[in-house]
């Protein structure tokens, strides 16, 4: 997302002149040099009783600029505080509370006081997100073999790569404690909203029938799907006839190739950590950890949730 500047005078009166024109608020963005969302806020926040004028807008903005807020108000930290109790990062809250109540709030006086509440004996920072390094995978050896009748990911449409569609979904397992148990987690790639179905066993006949109940509900809306090389997609055939979806497969050891699964399976790790025993998981928390993830606000798709954008909404999360 680019950053948000302020419109000048000449750039609002641009605005007026292409509206006239009849050019569509992508195409004005394209024009005056900003985000297509600064031209949304702008119609919505400065537009009078008899539409939208330059001059009439241009002071609007002003006289709000000289009436901003000094100082953040409790209940406003109230709000803020309920959100990282959702578990929202402070850069989410930041970009949320601007874009949906017009309240700006930087993330470094979130984490301020956050670090504040640490000092006093709280525990906000135990929802903060904790980034863990990676150990480096060295060789490039394959060990599980080959899945017959595979379709490599360089068969994919080129659609896919762009996120420009709904329907286009990511898919892996997450390994629980002595790998007894498995969760399943599909992520659609433009929308980023996920999918978690626990498995009592990382077979490929388990791992199907999941995959198939998840994607069940939005059949009609999906159109490709790519896993890993692991053997429990060895059922892949069966999963894309049930579906009528394409099946494509990763190159081994690229986990790039398949980067929104990979970073949904580490947002779920932040409420199901390492070494967990996923027989404690249950199906309503699972269905609650899809909550909070599919209602949070992301960066990547403006500050707004995987759900509106999956689903074409606009959500009050005010609570």
């Amino acid at each position: 997302m680019r950053t948000y500047t302020q419109l000048t005078q000449e750039q609002r009166y641009q605005i007026y002149a292409l509206l006239k024109m009849g050019h569509k608020r992508s195409e004005i963005a394209i024009v005056i040099g900003n985000h297509k969302a600064t031209g949304s806020r702008e119609l919505r926040r400065n537009q009078g009783r008899r539409g939208y004028r330059p001059k009439q807008a241009h002071q609007m903005a002003l006289s709000r600029r000289k009436k901003a807020q000094t100082r953040i108000y409790e209940e406003t930290w109230a709000l803020i505080e309920r959100k990282l109790r959702q578990d929202w990062s402070p850069e989410q809250i930041s970009g949320w509370m601007w874009q949906k109540m017009d309240i700006r709030v930087s993330q470094e006086w979130i984490y301020q006081y956050i670090l504040a509440d640490k000092r006093a004996g709280g525990d906000l920072y135990k929802h903060l997100q904790c980034q863990k390094k990676r150990r480096k995978r060295y060789g490039s050896y394959d060990r599980r073999g080959k899945l017959p009748n595979r379709v490599s990911i360089e068969a994919r449409p080129k659609i896919v790569d762009q996120r420009q569609r709904i329907g286009d979904w990511e898919v892996d397992t997450i390994i629980g404690k002595r790998h007894n148990q498995a969760i399943v987690t599909l992520t659609e790639r433009k929308s980023r909203l996920a999918l978690l179905r626990k498995v009592e066993r990382r077979t490929a006949e388990l791992v199907s029938e999941a995959v198939i109940d998840l994607l069940l509900p939005v059949a009609e809306r999906s159109h490709t799907i790519t896993g890993d090389n692991g053997k429990e997609f060895a059922k892949h055939e069966h999963i894309a006839q049930d579906l009528e979806i394409d099946f494509f497969f990763a190159h081994p050891y690229a986990a790039w190739e398949r980067g929104a699964n990979e970073n949904m399976n580490g947002l779920v790790r932040q409420y199901i950590p390492k070494n967990c025993d996923f027989a404690s998981v249950t199906d309503a928390e699972l269905i609650l950890i899809m909550k909070r993830l599919n209602h949070r606000p992301r960066k990547c798709l403006d500050f707004l949730s995987p759900f509106e954008v999956f689903f074409d909404l606009s959500v009050a999360l005010t609570s």
